[in-house]
């Protein structure tokens, strides 16, 4: 009794709940309880000197936070937005700091549950992006899902623009 209680702990801990949404045509899951809203498209405020990868603002809730693409983080285009555009305001620790960010979708999907077991680093060569931005890749139903490390995108970032220098300009 004992050990199947054990053996359902750890698939229990083996399993997380993520937020799947496309952008330019990939598929990429954060996971959920990082979500905060998911919202229609907001109007949105230009920051002049801002790099291209987080250079508007939006309000929510009251709150001025940070509207990103990642899009840009990845080398992708930037792309216009359609009727199924929208914004998943997240939830990050920058600098110790618990801070809201938007991030700029093409559609959400879905909430669903990925098993970290069926997790696969990047590969180490013919990737495309940048290795230390992708937390691991899932096969699913023949696709892949993309889980991003948004610590490392963000901490890039965050330490560029101290420093006055922006790659994703």
């Amino acid at each position: 009794m004992i050990e199947q209680q054990k053996q359902t702990a750890i698939a229990l801990d083996d399993e997380m709940e993520v937020l799947t949404f496309n952008l330019n045509g990939e598929t990429f899951a954060i996971e959920a309880i990082r979500v905060q809203e998911i919202l229609d498209l907001l109007p949105e405020t230009s920051v002049p000197g801002a790099s291209r990868f987080a250079a508007t603002v939006i309000n929510f809730r009251g709150r001025v936070i940070p509207l990103a693409d990642l899009r840009l983080a990845f080398g992708m285009e930037a792309a216009e937005a359609t009727i199924d555009s929208r914004v998943v305001v997240i939830e990050l620790d920058l600098m110790g700091e618990t801070t809201l960010i938007g991030l700029r979708t093409d559609k959400v999907n879905e909430v669903t549950t990925l098993a970290h077991s069926a997790s696969e680093p990047p590969p180490s060569v013919g990737m495309r992006w940048r290795p230390d931005y992708i937390d691991g890749l899932f096969k699913r139903e023949g696709e892949f899902i993309i889980q991003p490390n948004l610590q490392a995108i963000f901490a890039l970032h965050d330490s560029q623009a101290a420093s006055g220098s922006h790659p994703l300009n």
